[in-house]
């Protein structure tokens, strides 16, 4: 049975042992009946410790972790289940210092535990698209030119990343980089999203316009002083989530490479369209879809020193 946890108090005291960990993620992962991970048999063994299991049918032994990205870790499912809390339960998310310092392991692992859940909190699929009001807007990423060395700055301005959104009102956040801003690159972001005869809520960005018949799109002009019309024409709904971003980015990380910006992102919308659950509920959805794993290795690849490592030598 799911247990309703709703402080960090309560959380400790219904985890008091390891195997109150592992019996609460055997009855979410197991809710519809035990499986294998290998084979996806439902003939599973169960042995006396209450940790092994074992298929009937392809006659593999494993535990509740293996196929989640919980597999091969050393740490115990406690922390684990620790490091969800304090994940769904910050606005802003947690740092990877201060995970490690609540958890008491190195700054290392709490950087690909925290890796690992936003792994699992990314969204795998649109099952249903934006619809109604749906405010879009993008937002740029990266430092200050001011704050970067003289030298630095005589080579050029450095490019931002660029981040694209899309909100609808009283509903999901969608958010992720975007190569650019020209029309066909936004349009096929807002049509894989979007339900056709939606409202759009922009600003003046000249390729918004472009939407204008799929859509019906109604825009501010922010250049020109212009926040809002009408009192429903405004994409305050979405700048405030770029500010809410922005605080987790600046304020808790400091910084973040281009490469894991996605990942950050996923992590905030997770958070963002699960802000009417009570914390115990977030943290009970999360374990609810922890299936795949992240390898370090996986994580931490970098396809421009393949492509160098297996270029020809002059």
């Amino acid at each position: 049975m799911k247990r309703e946890i709703k402080s960090l108090y309560q959380f400790f005291e219904a985890f008091p042992d390891e195997q109150a960990a592992i019996d609460h993620l055997r009855a979410i992962r197991w809710r519809d009946g035990a499986f294998c991970p290998y084979c996806n048999s439902k003939r599973v063994m169960h042995f006396s410790d209450k940790r092994t299991h074992k298929c009937h049918d392809c006659r593999q032994r494993f535990s509740i972790k293996v196929g989640t990205i919980f597999e091969d870790t050393k740490l115990p499912l406690r922390k684990w289940f620790a490091a969800i809390w304090l994940i769904t339960s910050h606005k802003k998310g947690i740092a990877s210092t201060q995970l490690a310092k609540d958890l008491q392991i190195t700054q290392k692992t709490a950087w690909f535990v925290l890796h690992r859940l936003r792994y699992a909190a990314r969204t795998r699929s649109f099952n249903r698209p934006l619809k109604g009001q749906v405010e879009i807007d993008e937002s740029y990423f990266g430092g200050k030119e001011q704050n970067r060395h003289a030298a630095d700055r005589k080579k050029g301005p450095k490019p931002k990343a660029i981040v694209f959104g899309m909100l609808e009102r009283k509903g999901d956040l969608r958010a992720a980089t975007i190569a650019n801003l020209q029309g066909r690159t936004v349009r096929g972001r807002v049509f894989d999203n979007v339900k056709d005869g939606a409202t759009l809520m922009t600003d003046e960005h000249s390729s918004y316009r472009e939407l204008d018949g799929p859509y019906t799109v109604h825009s501010v002009n922010h250049s020109a002083g212009e926040f809002s019309r009408y009192f429903y024409i405004h994409t305050n709904g979405i700048e405030g989530a770029w500010s809410l971003f922005k605080r987790q980015i600046y304020g808790i990380h400091h910084h973040v490479s281009f490469k894991h910006l996605d990942r950050y992102l996923g992590e905030m919308c997770y958070r963002y369209n699960r802000r009417d659950m009570e914390e115990g509920e977030r943290v009970n959805d999360l374990l609810s879809q922890v299936d795949g794993r992240l390898t370090y290795k996986a994580l931490t690849y970098d396809q421009t020193k393949e492509d160098l490592r297996k270029a020809p030598k002059a």
